[in-house]
């Protein structure tokens, strides 16, 4: 028991610590789960870390590419959050106010006011802001590029302003190129109406279309739009939108129609220069995408090379799109990456996507960034290839400008960029092959030029052709940076903008004023010239000899030949210049030597060619019409009806348009489509309504056409011809030749005036002979007319039926037995040819023609038309003989032999008139030229032409005389005798009407001057008077009312007017402060006749004391010339009547010593007359009675005129001048004596 109590004891202490071990072991294993846990969770802690820290590794190891660029975006960030507002200020103001400008004017308007004025007004904006990559990015501009758009400047910005306005775009695209880009661009939205997706504005069903348009969401282009828009459109351009429900209505013309968010509508004007109301410009967005030269250079560039290295061109293309693809790859892994590292809320080291995003965004970045690289150099390598082709694209470029700029010269001379790329391509075709890129080049652009030259110079009226050629040759020396553009304006317009009074005092007698002014202008402007006066000095005896030289172009310039000869580009133009500014008579040879002696063009440019129908029919297809531009006396009718008869086609259908003939038109256009036949139209500008259509109808029959269908149109210029017919037909003209020979020869064609039989039907050598006299003066009357108001008051349009009326007349005359002189004088200038003129003066010439050549002795053996003595003579003695030939051959072989160049004398002219004739030429060529000049941008200085017209309105203003009080002077008038005297009446009329023109003339400076500076509106008026003073030439409305009249006095330059503005306030304050003038300087006043009427009844009072009363209905004028050259001669008026000074004779001189007219010198065209005596003399007086029966000297009844312009509105009176007994009236008559006031 013991034992086992023992042993229980043993046993229970045994438990004991066996249970003490258990919990002894219990807690072991608990310490020891403990401690694993623990062991685990460091582990993973451990394991945790260590992928973070790769991670970290991977992400700073990933972003670093990006660190610097970041780190720079990090900085300038907080500058760019304060600039934002501006800059979003400056991009809304571009999109909302700057489409309508070309890129000069948006670059200007951008940078100098929009970004000045956030500046002034202390908004932070950021410096030279560009809008292209602040409002697009690089890849949406290169997506518009795939689709067609331009890559110049201009061109993306257009794309901006179409993509990013609210307003729908109403777009300018005279060229095509938006409508073309946004065919491409709007591609998958736009509509098919049976194989058409444009819509015209004119279309009938344009309501129904446009409900299916903005019902689908579908893109509507509306073309065809010209100064205004169907008022149906109005609540669709305001988007007046009505929501009902869930559902977008818009009300049009009282129809509720579905409108889808998607819809969008464009607007697009084929017109360079429309003229859109301000409410049209506000509910639209008028964007201007006009072609630019250089963006037109980049084109024809592609187009170059397309043809000559056409793999390189695909190359070219091929990297742009993958440029393109990469880049917009680029951009969206970086959008990518931004978002993923902007949005994730947690621990960036616990995005395990992140890094696998980052790693792939690296990887592809890296391999676009090579692709990019790799693009570059082969960019940058094609582009040193491409650049051996530049010049060709260059000079096509400024083909196709020079040719939109003649559309200014006249409205017909249209040319679409489709017809020049046609010419283009084709030149490529043509011209030579070569080995050599710089050869071939080479003669591309020959060719292009050339064929460019001919094919619009066939379009062209013979005045405007030298225009043409000049206008190119100078675009091309002015673009390849040879000629600055601002020596164009010294070209254009001389010293117009000069006054004879406020420049450097005349040094040389010999010269004329005019001259001066140009020579002083050519001296400023050309640094060429800077030293001329001054050479001219030193050497005057030569450059006098060289001035008054017949050809002074032919030889060496004093002092500067060599200069010339060094300057190898311009020299040619200096020397043009140096002759238009001092022999103004030689600018147009000059002209043609300049383009002869040029190495960009050539003496084939100046030699005459002709292109005749058959050549242009050559060139013809049938989808193409040919317009040829009438003139008179043009009518190529027989010829088309001719080549037709030759090619044995059926005649052609010629249809005169008029009222009603427009059906009928149609019907023979559709019916020659179908069968093949030609079709004339003519006098299409009494058709406009049919040629507003034609455009679409041969577009509709273009599909169906016979090869062999030809369609003509002839036309007179009108405005309003459609410009998309214009475009699309070749225009061709058809002037007739000129001259004497040419006129006589039209007549002694059969058809066309006399042929065999008519010469048979009156059995008599005087028959003949009097036919030719007839048609001699027929010509002669019809050439008289190139000399201008010297040659006729009026150019009357003479014509064949004229002359058939004459000769039906002598006929029958002829069959009654003798002939009637005066009776046949009489029908001739007072019926048949007299019926058309309406100047009396005319009228008087018209008779003294016939009373010198259709006299008895016209049919006398040796009777010849020339003059009895000449003072040059007839070129190789030629003898104008009306001959008595029995064949009409015989007739013509002799008409062949007249001199090439009709000598004036030959009509009765001074040889001067040949200088009159050129002098009017070449201005006629100046104006033209200067039609086609921009009207916008800054000179080659870079002074704005606003700057330039605000300094010369301060200086006009600065100059201007000082308002006349109506008060003062009247109270100044009565102390000369008040109302009561007649000269003091006329004078009241005179300062009232100098009054309003300097009233005009200030306000209209003052207004213009705020106009510049933008505090009021530039109106129409505004606009021309600065385009006016810029040009040097006169504001409309300075010289002209609203209706038209004379509002002051008319002289063709600023200077010249304003000028004369100040001499005639110094004649009328003179006279105002009480000094009467001695003479009276005719020219300064408004109304010249008031001041000879006032002066008629002072004599009429003067004689009404007495027995023998005077009428004023009975005093005529009594004129005498007086031997007073000089004003300080005269010491006092005359007793009675009044002086006059200042008229000049045009046609004749005045020889002091003999008392009588005389011959005009060589080269001068005006003689000053000295001062004339003018008085009233009673026509019933027995002493003017016999007067008259004891004068033995001829006189001839001068006319005088207030301007060169000769017509009865601006005749003052006639002066009575002596003649020579040898040179009676009638050669003065022949002669267009006259006595002017304004010789401009």
């Amino acid at each position: 028991e013991e034992r086992q109590k023992a042993a229980n004891e043993q046993l229970k202490a045994a438990e004991n610590d066996l249970d003490m071990c258990r919990k002894k072991m219990v807690d072991l294993q608990k310490t020891f789960d403990q401690n694993m846990r623990d062991k685990r969770a460091t582990e993973t802690r451990a394991s945790n870390l260590q992928k973070q820290m790769q991670q970290a590794s991977a992400l700073i190891e990933g972003l670093a590419g990006e660190r610097t660029r970041w780190t720079e975006d990090a900085a300038s960030f907080n500058e760019q959050k304060k600039q934002l507002v501006g800059d979003c200020a400056i991009g809304c103001a571009f999109v909302s106010y700057c489409g309508p400008f070309n890129q000069q004017f948006r670059d200007y308007i951008v940078h100098k006011k929009f970004s000045a004025d956030c500046e002034a007004r202390m908004v932070p904006v950021t410096r030279n802001l560009d809008v292209i990559s602040f409002l697009a990015d690089i890849a949406t501009i290169g997506d518009w590029n795939i689709d067609g758009l331009p890559t110049d400047p201009l061109s993306s910005q257009n794309g901006i302003l179409v993509t990013s306005s609210t307003r729908y775009p109403l777009l300018i695209d005279p060229q095509g190129q938006a409508l073309s880009w946004i065919k491409s661009k709007e591609r998958s939205s736009l509509p098919v109406w049976n194989g058409q997706n444009l819509v015209d504005l004119s279309d009938p069903k344009l309501k129904d279309k446009l409900e299916f348009c903005m019902g689908d969401g579908k893109t509507l282009i509306i073309v065809g739009v010209e100064d205004e828009i169907d008022p149906m459109l109005n609540p669709v351009m305001e988007k007046e939108i009505v929501k009902k429900g869930s559902r977008l209505y818009i009300n049009v013309s009282d129809r509720l129609m579905d409108y889808h968010p998607d819809f969008k509508m464009f607007f697009i004007t084929r017109l360079p220069n429309p003229s859109f109301s301000p409410e049209l410009q506000a509910k639209t967005t008028l964007i201007d995408f006009t072609v630019t030269q250089k963006g037109l250079e980049e084109q024809l560039l592609g187009k170059v090379i397309s043809k000559e290295q056409k793999a390189l061109e695909e190359q070219l293309t091929q990297v742009l799109e993958d440029v393109n693809s990469n880049t917009k790859s680029l951009l969206l892994l970086d959008a990518s990456l931004l978002e993923r590292l902007t949005s994730n809320s947690g621990n960036l080291l616990e995005d395990t996507q992140l890094v696998a995003v980052l790693a792939n965004t690296k990887a592809k970045a890296s391999e676009v960034n090579a692709k990019l690289i790799a693009a570059d150099e082969t960019r940058t390598n094609i582009a040193e290839k491409r650049e051996q082709f530049r010049p060709a694209a260059t000079r096509g470029s400024v083909l196709y400008f020079s040719i939109v700029e003649m559309s200014l010269v006249n409205v017909m001379y249209q040319t679409s960029l489709v017809q020049f790329l046609q010419l283009f391509m084709g030149s490529m075709e043509e011209a030579e092959k070569a080995s050599l890129a710089s050869k071939r080049v080479s003669n591309i652009i020959e060719t292009m030029t050339y064929m460019t030259y001919r094919y619009v110079n066939r379009g062209l009226y013979e005045k405007d052709k030298l225009t043409f050629v000049l206008l190119v040759t100078m675009k091309i020396l002015v673009t390849a940076g040879h000629l600055k553009s601002s020596a164009v304006p010294v070209f254009l317009r001389g010293g117009a903008a000069l006054d004879i009074n406020n420049v450097r005092k005349k040094p040389f007698k010999w010269m004329s004023d005019d001259a001066w002014l140009n020579l002083v202008q050519l001296c400023e402007s050309i640094m060429f010239y800077s030293n001329l006066i001054g050479d001219m000095i030193s050497n005057e005896n030569v450059w006098k000899r060289w001035y008054e030289d017949n050809r002074p172009e032919e030889l060496s310039v004093p002092d500067y030949e060599q200069k010339l000869i060094d300057q190898t580009d311009i020299g040619p133009f200096l020397k043009l210049l140096l002759i238009r500014c001092l022999r103004v008579d030689r600018s147009i040879l000059m002209c043609k030597e300049f383009i002869r002696n040029t190495s960009v063009m050539g003496p084939a440019f100046v030699e005459p060619v002709t292109d005749t129908i058959e050549m242009v029919y050559e060139e013809m297809k049938p989808d193409v019409p040919v317009i040829f531009l009438l003139s008179r006396g043009s009518d190529p009718t027989d010829g088309i009806i001719e080549l037709c008869r030759k090619k044995k086609l059926p005649a052609p259908a010629v249809i005169s348009l008029g009222e009603g003939q427009e059906p009928v038109a149609l019907k023979a256009i559709n019916a020659g489509v179908v069968n093949g036949t030609w079709v004339l139209l003519q006098n299409c500008e009494l058709g406009l309504g049919l040629m507003f259509e034609m455009e679409a109808v041969i577009n509709k029959l273009k599909g169906n056409m016979d090869p062999n269908f030809r369609l003509f149109i002839t036309a007179l210029p009108h405005p309003e011809f459609p410009l998309g017919l214009l475009q699309m037909c070749s225009k061709v003209t058809n002037d007739p030749p000129s001259g004497l020979r040419a006129g006589l020869l039209r007549s002694f064609t059969p058809g066309v005036m006399i042929d065999q039989d008519r010469l048979e039907r009156v059995e008599t050598p005087q028959w003949r002979q009097l036919l030719f006299a007839l048609c001699f003066l027929h010509s002669i009357v019809q050439e008289r007319r190139k000399f201008g108001p010297l040659g006729w008051c009026v150019p009357y349009e003479y014509s064949n039926g004229d002359l058939q009326s004459c000769m039906l007349f002598l006929e029958k005359h002829l069959y009654n037995g003798e002939i009637s002189w005066e009776t046949f004088q009489y029908m001739v200038s007072d019926v048949q040819y007299g019926g058309k003129i309406t100047d009396s003066l005319d009228v008087r010439l018209f008779r003294t023609y016939t009373k010198e050549w259709l006299t008895e002795k016209t049919c006398e053996e040796g009777y010849t038309f020339n003059p009895s003595m000449p003072i040059v003579g007839i070129p190789n003695d030629f003898q104008y003989n009306p001959n008595s030939f029995s064949e009409r051959s015989d007739f013509r072989k002799y008409i062949e032999g007249f001199p090439e160049a009709d000598p004036p004398e030959i009509f009765g002219l001074h040889p001067n008139a040949d200088l009159t004739y050129l002098v009017k030429e070449s201005n006629s060529l100046f104006k033209t030229l200067g039609e086609t000049q921009p009207k916008g941008g800054g000179n080659d200085g870079g002074i704005p032409r606003e700057d330039v017209v605000y300094k010369k309105a301060s200086e006009l203003l600065s100059r201007l005389p000082e308002d006349y009080e109506e008060d003062d002077y009247n109270a100044k008038i009565r102390k000369l005798g008040g109302m009561n005297v007649p000269m003091n009446i006329f004078l009241f009329q005179e300062i009232q009407r100098f009054q309003n023109v300097i009233s005009k003339v200030r306000s209209t400076l003052l207004q213009l001057q705020l106009a510049i500076k933008g505090e009021v509106v530039m109106t129409s008026e505004l606009q021309e008077t600065l385009d006016s003073v810029f040009d040097a030439r006169v504001p409309h409305y300075w010289e002209n009312t609203l209706t038209g009249d004379e509002f002051s006095w008319r002289l063709p330059t600023l200077g010249l007017w304003f000028s004369s503005l100040l001499d005639r306030d110094k004649q009328y304050r003179t006279w105002l402060n009480g000094i009467r003038p001695n003479s009276y300087w005719l020219t300064g006043f408004f109304n010249p006749n008031g001041c000879l009427t006032a002066m008629k009844q002072e004599v009429a009072r003067n004689h009404n004391k007495g027995e023998k009363k005077w009428s004023l209905n009975e005093v005529v004028y009594h004129t005498e010339v007086t031997n007073i050259e000089r004003l300080e001669q005269i010491k006092a008026p005359p007793d009675e009547g009044i002086y006059v000074h200042g008229l000049t004779l045009e046609g004749a001189a005045w020889s002091r010593a003999e008392g009588n007219l005389v011959e005009s010198a060589p080269k001068t065209l005006f003689a000053l007359l000295p001062v004339l005596y003018v008085t009233g003399k009673n026509v019933r007086s027995q002493e003017e009675k016999t007067e008259k029966k004891e004068r033995k000297v001829l006189q001839y009844e001068c006319p005088v005129y207030k301007y060169a312009c000769r017509t009865d509105q601006y005749l003052i009176f006639f002066a009575s001048l002596n003649c020579p007994k040898e040179k009676p009236p009638n050669h003065w008559c022949l002669r267009g004596s006259a006595l002017l006031c304004n010789t401009s």
